[in-house]
C-alpha cells in the first residue's frame, strides 16, 4: 500500500513539474491587440435651413492626422540592437613551507633507526590556479511596416496604439504585434511613425507551425534546462 502511494505521489509531482514546461502558443484576436471600435456619436437632428445646416461640416484648416480612438496609424519598423560582452578571470596562488630539522648543541637531531625516519626536516608546497573566460555577442534587426489603431487617447494628448499582423505561409503562420504610446506631433502627414519613436514599445515577432516548432526545445529538454532540475 505504501509503495502504491509513493508511486502515485511521484507520478503527480512529475506531472506537475512537466506541466510548467508547456507553453501556450499565441492566438489570433487576443483582446490586447483587437482594434478598438469608436463610439457612435449621437445623431443630431438635421436643420433644413437653406444657408446653415448643423449636421454638415467642412474642415478647411485641419489636417487628417490620427487623433481619435479607432484612427489608423502605420508604424515603420526600424529596430536594430547589438550587444557584446566578454570577461576573463585568472587567479594563481603558490604556497611553500620548509621545516628544517632541529639542532641540539650544534648537531642535527636524528632518530634511530634511520630506516624508519631518515630525518625530521620537511618541505611542503602547494599551488592553485584558475583560468576562466566567457563571451556573448548578439545582434538583431527588424524592418517592415504594420498598421495599427488608436486604442486610447491619454489626457496629455498622447495616443496609445495596438495592433497585430498575421501572415499565412506554406508551413505555418508568422505574426507581428506592437503596443505603445506615440505623440500626435510625431505623426507624419500620411499617418506614419517610426518604431523608434514609440514609447513603452512592446514588439513581438514570432510564428507557429512546423518551422517555428523545429526551433523549439522539446518538453524533456526544457525540463533539464529549467530551474527545477537540481543538477
Amino acid at each position: 500500500m505504501n509503495k502504491l502511494l509513493s508511486r502515485s505521489s511521484i507520478a503527480i509531482i512529475t506531472a506537475a513539474l512537466l506541466q510548467g514546461c508547456i507553453s501556450n502558443p499565441p492566438q489570433r484576436g487576443e483582446q490586447a491587440y483587437t482594434p478598438t471600435i469608436p463610439r457612435t456619436p449621437m445623431q443630431v437632428p438635421q436643420n433644413t435651413g437653406s444657408i446653415y445646416q448643423a449636421g454638415n461640416e467642412i474642415i478647411l484648416f485641419e489636417d487628417r492626422k490620427a487623433r481619435r480612438v479607432g484612427d489608423i496609424i502605420t508604424v515603420v519598423l526600424s529596430e536594430t540592437t547589438s550587444a557584446k560582452k566578454s570577461s576573463n578571470v585568472s587567479t594563481t596562488k603558490d604556497n611553500s613551507v620548509e621545516i628544517s630539522a632541529p639542532t641540539v648543541f650544534g648537531s642535527v637531531l636524528e632518530m634511530k633507526p634511520k630506516s624508519l625516519i631518515k630525518g625530521l626536516d620537511a618541505n611542503l608546497t602547494s599551488a592553485q590556479g584558475f583560468d576562466g573566460s566567457g563571451g556573448a555577442d548578439q545582434s538583431n534587426s527588424l524592418s517592415g511596416t504594420i498598421t495599427v489603431t488608436v486604442s486610447e487617447v491619454m489626457p496629455n494628448g498622447n495616443l496609445r496604439i495596438s495592433g497585430e499582423k498575421w501572415m499565412q505561409l506554406n508551413q505555418g503562420e508568422e505574426f507581428i504585434r506592437i503596443t505603445g504610446l506615440v505623440r500626435a506631433d510625431d505623426l507624419k502627414s500620411d499617418n506614419t511613425i517610426l518604431s523608434t519613436q514609440v514609447a513603452d514599445a512592446q514588439i513581438t515577432y514570432s510564428g507557429k507551425g512546423f518551422v517555428a516548432a523545429s526551433n523549439e526545445m522539446g518538453w524533456m529538454a526544457r525540463f533539464f534546462n529549467s530551474g527545477v532540475w537540481p543538477f
